[in-house]
Protein backbone atom coordinates (compact mmCIF):
# COMPACT_ATOMS: atom_id res chain seq x y z
CA UNK A 1 0.00 0.00 0.00
CA UNK A 2 1.27 3.45 -0.90
CA UNK A 3 0.27 5.82 1.86
CA UNK A 4 1.54 9.05 0.35
CA UNK A 5 0.24 8.64 -3.20
CA UNK A 6 -1.58 11.57 -4.79
CA UNK A 7 -2.20 13.15 -8.18
CA UNK A 8 0.53 15.64 -7.33
CA UNK A 9 3.36 13.15 -6.84
CA UNK A 10 2.61 10.72 -9.69
CA UNK A 11 6.08 11.29 -11.15
CA UNK A 12 7.84 10.39 -7.90
CA UNK A 13 9.54 7.00 -7.71
CA UNK A 14 7.93 4.14 -5.78
CA UNK A 15 10.42 2.60 -3.34
CA UNK A 16 10.40 0.10 -0.51
CA UNK A 17 12.24 0.61 2.75
CA UNK A 18 14.81 -2.05 1.85
CA UNK A 19 15.68 -0.10 -1.31
CA UNK A 20 16.41 3.07 0.60
CA UNK A 21 18.78 1.84 3.27
CA UNK A 22 19.80 -0.89 5.71
CA UNK A 23 17.75 -1.81 8.72
CA UNK A 24 17.61 -4.38 11.51
CA UNK A 25 15.83 -4.94 14.78
CA UNK A 26 17.38 -3.90 18.03
CA UNK A 27 18.86 -6.55 20.27
CA UNK A 28 18.07 -7.55 23.84
CA UNK A 29 18.70 -11.28 24.19
CA UNK A 30 18.86 -11.68 27.95
CA UNK A 31 15.78 -12.56 29.99
CA UNK A 32 14.41 -11.08 32.09
CA UNK A 33 15.04 -7.74 30.42
CA UNK A 34 15.06 -5.94 33.77
CA UNK A 35 17.72 -8.21 35.29
CA UNK A 36 19.85 -5.90 37.51
CA UNK A 37 23.01 -7.56 36.15
CA UNK A 38 22.37 -5.87 32.80
CA UNK A 39 22.72 -2.42 34.35
CA UNK A 40 25.62 -2.85 36.76
CA UNK A 41 28.19 -0.06 36.24
CA UNK A 42 26.06 1.23 33.40
CA UNK A 43 27.75 3.31 30.67
CA UNK A 44 25.97 2.34 27.42
CA UNK A 45 22.76 4.34 26.85
CA UNK A 46 19.60 2.25 26.46
CA UNK A 47 16.30 3.59 25.11
CA UNK A 48 12.83 2.04 24.91
CA UNK A 49 9.79 2.67 22.72
CA UNK A 50 8.45 5.24 25.18
CA UNK A 51 11.65 7.28 24.84
CA UNK A 52 11.26 7.32 21.06
CA UNK A 53 7.65 8.48 21.38
CA UNK A 54 8.59 11.35 23.68
CA UNK A 55 11.37 12.63 21.40
CA UNK A 56 10.98 15.33 18.78
CA UNK A 57 13.10 14.56 15.69
CA UNK A 58 16.23 13.76 17.74
CA UNK A 59 16.48 11.30 20.61
CA UNK A 60 18.78 13.10 23.02
CA UNK A 61 17.76 11.67 26.42
CA UNK A 62 17.95 8.25 28.03
CA UNK A 63 16.93 6.85 31.40
CA UNK A 64 18.82 3.54 31.52
CA UNK A 65 22.36 2.38 30.80
CA UNK A 66 23.72 -1.09 30.13
CA UNK A 67 26.92 -2.20 31.79
CA UNK A 68 29.52 -4.54 30.24
CA UNK A 69 27.28 -7.57 30.78
CA UNK A 70 24.33 -5.76 29.23
CA UNK A 71 26.15 -4.62 26.09
CA UNK A 72 27.32 -8.18 25.34
CA UNK A 73 23.73 -9.28 24.75
CA UNK A 74 22.71 -6.13 22.87
CA UNK A 75 24.05 -3.78 20.19
CA UNK A 76 25.20 -0.14 20.22
CA UNK A 77 23.77 1.80 17.27
CA UNK A 78 25.59 4.75 15.75
CA UNK A 79 24.64 8.43 15.94
CA UNK A 80 22.17 9.31 13.19
CA UNK A 81 20.32 5.98 13.20
CA UNK A 82 16.58 6.36 12.62
CA UNK A 83 14.62 4.43 15.28
CA UNK A 84 11.23 3.00 14.23
CA UNK A 85 9.05 1.39 16.91
CA UNK A 86 7.18 -1.81 15.99
CA UNK A 87 5.61 -2.75 19.34
CA UNK A 88 3.76 -0.99 22.17
CA UNK A 89 4.13 2.54 20.74
CA UNK A 90 3.68 1.83 17.03
CA UNK A 91 5.42 3.74 14.20
CA UNK A 92 7.03 6.33 16.46
CA UNK A 93 10.35 7.60 15.12
CA UNK A 94 13.37 9.56 16.28
CA UNK A 95 17.00 9.95 15.24
CA UNK A 96 19.78 9.04 17.68
CA UNK A 97 21.69 12.11 18.83
CA UNK A 98 24.46 9.85 20.16
CA UNK A 99 25.19 6.06 20.18
CA UNK A 100 22.50 4.06 22.00
CA UNK A 101 21.18 0.54 22.46
CA UNK A 102 17.56 -0.44 21.97
CA UNK A 103 15.52 -3.69 22.19
CA UNK A 104 13.88 -5.68 19.37
CA UNK A 105 10.69 -3.62 19.70
CA UNK A 106 12.61 -0.95 17.76
CA UNK A 107 14.05 -1.13 14.24
CA UNK A 108 17.20 0.79 13.35
CA UNK A 109 17.42 2.29 9.84
CA UNK A 110 20.41 3.85 8.05
CA UNK A 111 19.70 5.39 4.66
CA UNK A 112 21.78 4.96 1.52
CA UNK A 113 23.13 8.53 1.13
CA UNK A 114 22.58 8.63 -2.62
CA UNK A 115 18.92 7.59 -2.31
CA UNK A 116 17.51 9.16 0.84
CA UNK A 117 18.31 10.29 4.37
CA UNK A 118 17.30 9.35 7.89
CA UNK A 119 15.73 12.81 8.31
CA UNK A 120 13.54 12.43 5.22
CA UNK A 121 12.38 8.97 6.28
CA UNK A 122 11.59 10.41 9.71
CA UNK A 123 9.15 12.83 8.08
CA UNK A 124 7.74 10.12 5.83
CA UNK A 125 6.93 8.03 8.88
CA UNK A 126 5.49 11.04 10.68
CA UNK A 127 3.14 11.45 7.72
CA UNK A 128 2.03 7.81 7.48
CA UNK A 129 2.11 7.08 11.24
CA UNK A 130 -1.66 6.99 11.69
CA UNK A 131 -2.11 4.61 8.76
CA UNK A 132 0.45 2.20 10.19
CA UNK A 133 -1.07 2.42 13.66
CA UNK A 134 -4.50 1.60 12.21
CA UNK A 135 -3.00 -1.48 10.59
CA UNK A 136 -1.33 -2.68 13.80
CA UNK A 137 -2.78 -5.77 15.46
CA UNK A 138 -1.97 -7.72 18.59
CA UNK A 139 -3.78 -9.79 21.19
CA UNK A 140 -2.08 -8.12 24.13
CA UNK A 141 -0.52 -5.01 22.65
CA UNK A 142 -0.44 -3.50 19.20
CA UNK A 143 2.51 -4.47 17.06
CA UNK A 144 3.74 -4.77 13.50
CA UNK A 145 6.31 -7.24 12.20
CA UNK A 146 9.46 -6.48 10.28
CA UNK A 147 8.04 -8.01 7.11
CA UNK A 148 5.17 -5.54 7.15
CA UNK A 149 7.58 -2.65 7.56
CA UNK A 150 9.79 -3.86 4.71
CA UNK A 151 6.82 -4.25 2.39
CA UNK A 152 5.67 -0.63 2.72
CA UNK A 153 5.76 1.38 -0.50
CA UNK A 154 6.73 5.03 -0.46
CA UNK A 155 6.47 7.72 -3.10
CA UNK A 156 9.93 9.31 -3.09
CA UNK A 157 11.07 12.43 -5.00
CA UNK A 158 14.62 12.82 -6.20
CA UNK A 159 17.25 13.17 -3.46
CA UNK A 160 17.82 16.88 -4.03
CA UNK A 161 14.16 17.64 -3.47
CA UNK A 162 14.07 15.33 -0.44
CA UNK A 163 16.82 17.44 1.08
CA UNK A 164 14.84 20.62 0.44
CA UNK A 165 11.81 19.15 2.23
CA UNK A 166 14.01 18.13 5.15
CA UNK A 167 15.57 21.59 5.34
CA UNK A 168 12.13 23.15 5.38
CA UNK A 169 10.54 20.95 8.04
CA UNK A 170 13.65 20.56 10.19
CA UNK A 171 14.05 24.34 10.40
CA UNK A 172 10.74 24.35 12.28
CA UNK A 173 11.69 21.36 14.42
CA UNK A 174 15.07 22.87 15.27
CA UNK A 175 13.40 26.05 16.47
CA UNK A 176 11.15 23.89 18.64
CA UNK A 177 14.22 22.10 20.01
CA UNK A 178 15.93 25.43 20.78
CA UNK A 179 12.86 26.65 22.66
CA UNK A 180 12.70 23.36 24.55
CA UNK A 181 16.38 23.62 25.48
CA UNK A 182 15.84 27.18 26.77
CA UNK A 183 12.86 25.97 28.79
CA UNK A 184 14.82 23.03 30.20
CA UNK A 185 17.50 25.47 31.37
CA UNK A 186 14.92 27.81 32.92
CA UNK A 187 13.19 24.92 34.66
CA UNK A 188 16.52 23.76 36.07
CA UNK A 189 17.08 27.25 37.46
CA UNK A 190 13.62 27.18 39.01
CA UNK A 191 14.23 23.72 40.44
CA UNK A 192 17.48 24.83 42.08
CA UNK A 193 15.89 27.98 43.49
CA UNK A 194 12.86 26.07 44.82
CA UNK A 195 15.16 23.49 46.41
CA UNK A 196 17.30 26.14 48.06
CA UNK A 197 14.35 28.17 49.36
CA UNK A 198 11.77 25.50 50.22
CA UNK A 199 13.63 22.22 50.73
CA UNK A 200 16.78 23.50 52.39
CA UNK A 201 14.84 26.54 53.75
CA UNK A 202 17.63 28.91 52.84
CA UNK A 203 15.37 31.62 51.49
CA UNK A 204 16.59 35.16 52.26
CA UNK A 205 15.74 36.30 55.77
CA UNK A 206 14.95 39.92 56.66
CA UNK A 207 18.66 40.72 56.45
CA UNK A 208 19.13 38.96 53.11
CA UNK A 209 20.96 36.00 54.66
CA UNK A 210 20.04 32.30 54.06
CA UNK A 211 17.40 31.58 56.71
CA UNK A 212 18.27 28.09 57.92
CA UNK A 213 22.05 28.38 57.59
CA UNK A 214 21.95 31.68 59.51
CA UNK A 215 20.18 30.17 62.49
CA UNK A 216 16.55 30.93 61.57
CA UNK A 217 14.06 29.44 64.01
CA UNK A 218 12.89 25.96 62.98
CA UNK A 219 10.17 23.76 64.52
CA UNK A 220 9.54 20.03 64.13
CA UNK A 221 6.46 19.12 62.06
CA UNK A 222 4.82 15.80 62.86
CA UNK A 223 3.27 15.35 59.38
CA UNK A 224 6.54 15.81 57.54
CA UNK A 225 8.74 14.28 60.24
CA UNK A 226 11.18 17.15 59.82
CA UNK A 227 11.76 20.73 60.91
CA UNK A 228 10.23 23.64 59.01
CA UNK A 229 10.54 27.42 59.53
CA UNK A 230 8.67 28.83 62.50
CA UNK A 231 5.21 30.13 61.60
CA UNK A 232 4.81 28.04 58.44
CA UNK A 233 1.89 25.62 58.02
CA UNK A 234 1.55 22.15 56.56
CA UNK A 235 -1.67 21.52 54.63
CA UNK A 236 -2.63 19.17 51.78
CA UNK A 237 -2.83 19.51 48.01
CA UNK A 238 -6.55 18.74 48.34
CA UNK A 239 -7.25 21.57 50.79
CA UNK A 240 -4.93 24.50 51.39
CA UNK A 241 -5.00 28.28 51.74
CA UNK A 242 -3.20 29.19 48.50
CA UNK A 243 -4.90 26.99 45.86
CA UNK A 244 -8.13 25.06 45.23
CA UNK A 245 -9.03 22.08 43.05
CA UNK A 246 -10.84 22.95 39.83
CA UNK A 247 -14.07 20.99 39.38
CA UNK A 248 -15.13 19.42 36.05
CA UNK A 249 -17.51 21.34 33.84
CA UNK A 250 -17.31 23.60 30.80
CA UNK A 251 -19.51 26.34 29.43
CA UNK A 252 -21.28 26.11 26.07
CA UNK A 253 -18.91 26.72 23.14
CA UNK A 254 -18.93 26.39 19.35
CA UNK A 255 -15.44 25.04 18.66
CA UNK A 256 -12.36 24.46 20.81
CA UNK A 257 -9.22 22.32 20.90
CA UNK A 258 -9.43 19.28 23.14
CA UNK A 259 -6.13 18.49 24.87
CA UNK A 260 -5.92 14.95 26.20
CA UNK A 261 -3.03 13.84 28.40
CA UNK A 262 -1.48 12.24 25.29
CA UNK A 263 -1.29 15.71 23.70
CA UNK A 264 1.10 16.93 26.39
CA UNK A 265 4.79 15.94 26.43
CA UNK A 266 6.26 17.20 29.69
CA UNK A 267 5.08 20.80 29.37
CA UNK A 268 4.89 20.93 25.55
CA UNK A 269 1.48 21.11 23.87
CA UNK A 270 0.66 19.42 20.55
CA UNK A 271 -2.24 20.10 18.23
CA UNK A 272 -5.00 18.30 20.11
CA UNK A 273 -8.40 17.60 18.53
CA UNK A 274 -10.95 20.15 17.32
CA UNK A 275 -14.33 19.53 19.01
CA UNK A 276 -17.70 21.18 19.50
CA UNK A 277 -19.73 21.24 22.69
CA UNK A 278 -22.31 18.62 21.71
CA UNK A 279 -19.92 16.23 20.00
CA UNK A 280 -17.17 16.20 22.62
CA UNK A 281 -16.32 13.03 24.52
CA UNK A 282 -17.12 12.83 28.22
CA UNK A 283 -13.49 13.33 29.28
CA UNK A 284 -13.35 16.71 27.50
CA UNK A 285 -14.75 18.43 30.55
CA UNK A 286 -12.11 20.58 32.27
CA UNK A 287 -11.95 24.32 31.71
CA UNK A 288 -8.44 25.86 31.86
CA UNK A 289 -8.10 29.16 33.69
CA UNK A 290 -5.53 31.89 34.22
CA UNK A 291 -3.22 31.23 37.21
CA UNK A 292 -3.95 27.50 37.20
CA UNK A 293 -1.51 24.61 37.47
CA UNK A 294 -2.34 21.17 36.03
CA UNK A 295 -0.83 17.71 36.35
CA UNK A 296 -1.68 14.30 34.87
CA UNK A 297 -3.39 12.01 37.41
CA UNK A 298 -2.03 8.80 35.87
CA UNK A 299 0.87 6.98 37.52
CA UNK A 300 4.28 7.48 35.90
CA UNK A 301 2.90 10.28 33.76
CA UNK A 302 4.90 13.47 34.30
CA UNK A 303 2.86 16.07 32.41
CA UNK A 304 2.37 19.63 33.62
CA UNK A 305 0.61 22.76 32.43
CA UNK A 306 1.37 26.18 33.91
CA UNK A 307 -1.36 28.50 32.69
CA UNK A 308 -0.38 32.10 33.39
CA UNK A 309 -1.40 35.25 31.51
CA UNK A 310 1.07 34.47 28.70
CA UNK A 311 -0.96 31.31 27.94
CA UNK A 312 -4.22 33.22 27.42
CA UNK A 313 -4.68 32.07 23.80
CA UNK A 314 -4.41 28.42 24.79
CA UNK A 315 -6.66 29.01 27.82
CA UNK A 316 -9.37 30.64 25.71
CA UNK A 317 -9.30 28.10 22.89
CA UNK A 318 -8.84 24.80 24.75
CA UNK A 319 -10.67 22.19 26.81
CA UNK A 320 -8.69 19.77 28.97
CA UNK A 321 -9.20 16.09 29.75
CA UNK A 322 -10.45 14.90 33.13
CA UNK A 323 -7.17 12.97 33.15
CA UNK A 324 -5.71 16.23 34.45
CA UNK A 325 -6.16 17.72 37.89
CA UNK A 326 -6.17 21.51 38.00
CA UNK A 327 -5.24 23.75 40.92
CA UNK A 328 -6.55 27.30 40.83
CA UNK A 329 -3.92 29.51 42.42
CA UNK A 330 -3.83 33.01 43.79
CA UNK A 331 -1.81 35.35 41.58
CA UNK A 332 1.03 35.42 44.11
CA UNK A 333 1.00 31.66 44.75
CA UNK A 334 0.96 30.51 41.10
CA UNK A 335 4.74 30.20 40.75
CA UNK A 336 5.12 28.44 44.10
CA UNK A 337 2.43 25.86 43.27
CA UNK A 338 3.93 25.35 39.80
CA UNK A 339 7.35 24.72 41.33
CA UNK A 340 5.91 22.41 43.98
CA UNK A 341 4.07 20.29 41.38
CA UNK A 342 7.28 20.09 39.31
CA UNK A 343 9.27 18.77 42.27
CA UNK A 344 10.20 15.08 42.33
CA UNK A 345 8.64 14.73 45.78
CA UNK A 346 5.16 15.44 44.44
CA UNK A 347 5.41 12.96 41.56
CA UNK A 348 6.75 10.23 43.88
CA UNK A 349 3.88 10.77 46.33
CA UNK A 350 1.37 10.80 43.46
CA UNK A 351 2.68 7.52 42.08
CA UNK A 352 2.63 5.83 45.52
CA UNK A 353 -1.03 6.79 46.00
CA UNK A 354 -2.13 5.84 42.47
CA UNK A 355 -4.60 2.95 42.24
CA UNK A 356 -6.91 1.22 39.78
CA UNK A 357 -7.31 -2.17 38.14
CA UNK A 358 -6.62 -1.11 34.54
CA UNK A 359 -4.90 2.26 34.66
CA UNK A 360 -3.53 3.44 37.98
CA UNK A 361 -4.15 7.08 38.83
CA UNK A 362 -4.94 9.36 41.75
CA UNK A 363 -8.29 10.99 42.48
CA UNK A 364 -9.03 14.15 44.43
CA UNK A 365 -9.41 12.31 47.72
CA UNK A 366 -5.91 10.88 47.32
CA UNK A 367 -4.56 14.42 47.30
CA UNK A 368 -5.55 14.73 50.97
CA UNK A 369 -2.53 12.53 51.65
CA UNK A 370 -0.01 14.70 49.82
CA UNK A 371 1.28 17.41 52.16
CA UNK A 372 2.33 20.87 51.04
CA UNK A 373 4.25 23.41 53.11
CA UNK A 374 2.67 26.85 53.12
CA UNK A 375 5.20 29.69 53.53
CA UNK A 376 4.26 33.09 54.88
CA UNK A 377 2.67 35.63 52.54
CA UNK A 378 5.77 37.83 52.32
CA UNK A 379 7.94 34.98 51.08
CA UNK A 380 5.28 33.81 48.63
CA UNK A 381 5.19 37.31 47.17
CA UNK A 382 8.99 37.47 46.96
CA UNK A 383 9.13 34.08 45.17
CA UNK A 384 6.37 35.26 42.83
CA UNK A 385 8.30 38.44 42.04
CA UNK A 386 11.61 36.63 41.44
CA UNK A 387 10.27 33.73 39.35
CA UNK A 388 7.43 35.36 37.40
CA UNK A 389 9.73 36.45 34.50
CA UNK A 390 11.09 32.89 34.21
CA UNK A 391 7.64 31.33 34.02
CA UNK A 392 6.57 34.04 31.56
CA UNK A 393 9.47 33.15 29.25
CA UNK A 394 8.71 29.44 29.53
CA UNK A 395 5.08 30.09 28.60
CA UNK A 396 6.00 32.27 25.62
CA UNK A 397 8.24 29.50 24.29
CA UNK A 398 5.51 26.88 24.83
CA UNK A 399 2.99 29.03 22.94
CA UNK A 400 5.44 29.62 20.10
CA UNK A 401 6.16 25.89 19.89
CA UNK A 402 2.43 25.19 19.84
CA UNK A 403 2.07 27.39 16.76
CA UNK A 404 5.18 25.90 15.16
CA UNK A 405 3.83 22.37 15.65
CA UNK A 406 0.57 23.37 13.95
CA UNK A 407 2.55 24.90 11.06
CA UNK A 408 4.75 21.82 10.68
CA UNK A 409 1.82 19.40 10.85
CA UNK A 410 -0.05 21.46 8.26
CA UNK A 411 2.91 21.50 5.88
CA UNK A 412 3.93 17.86 6.34
CA UNK A 413 1.17 16.11 4.37
CA UNK A 414 1.19 18.67 1.58
CA UNK A 415 4.94 18.35 1.06
CA UNK A 416 4.93 14.57 1.34
CA UNK A 417 2.21 14.04 -1.24
CA UNK A 418 3.48 16.77 -3.55
CA UNK A 419 0.39 18.94 -3.10
CA UNK A 420 2.60 21.90 -2.22
CA UNK A 421 6.12 22.65 -3.34
CA UNK A 422 8.89 24.30 -1.39
CA UNK A 423 8.67 27.41 -3.53
CA UNK A 424 4.92 27.69 -2.83
CA UNK A 425 5.34 28.61 0.81
CA UNK A 426 8.96 29.05 1.76
CA UNK A 427 9.04 32.79 1.29
CA UNK A 428 5.93 33.10 3.45
CA UNK A 429 7.54 31.56 6.52
CA UNK A 430 8.92 34.10 8.96
CA UNK A 431 12.69 34.28 8.75
CA UNK A 432 13.04 33.68 12.48
CA UNK A 433 12.02 30.04 11.97
CA UNK A 434 14.78 29.35 9.45
CA UNK A 435 17.55 28.13 11.69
Amino acid sequence: MIYNESSYNKNWKISKLAELGTFARGVSKHRPRNDPKLFENGKYPLVQTGDVKEANLYLSKHEQEYGDFGIKQSKLWNTGTLCITIAANIAETAILAYPMCFPDSIVGFLAYPEKSSEEFMYYIFEYIKKSIQNAATGSIQDNINLEYLISLDFKIPEKKYQDMIVLTLSSIDRKILINNAINDNLQQQLKLLYDYWFIQFNFPDKNGNPYCSSGGKMVFNEKLKRKIPYGWKVESVFSNSISSIIKPGVKLFNKKTYLATADIKGTSISNGTIINYEGRESRANMQPRVSSVWFAKMKNSVKHLYLNKEMQTIISNSILSTGFCGLQCKETSFEYIASYISNDYFEIRKDILAHGATQQAVNNDDLKNIPIVIPNDNLLYLYHKVTKPLYAKISKNICENHELIKLRDWLLPMLMNGQATISDWYGKLSFKYRI
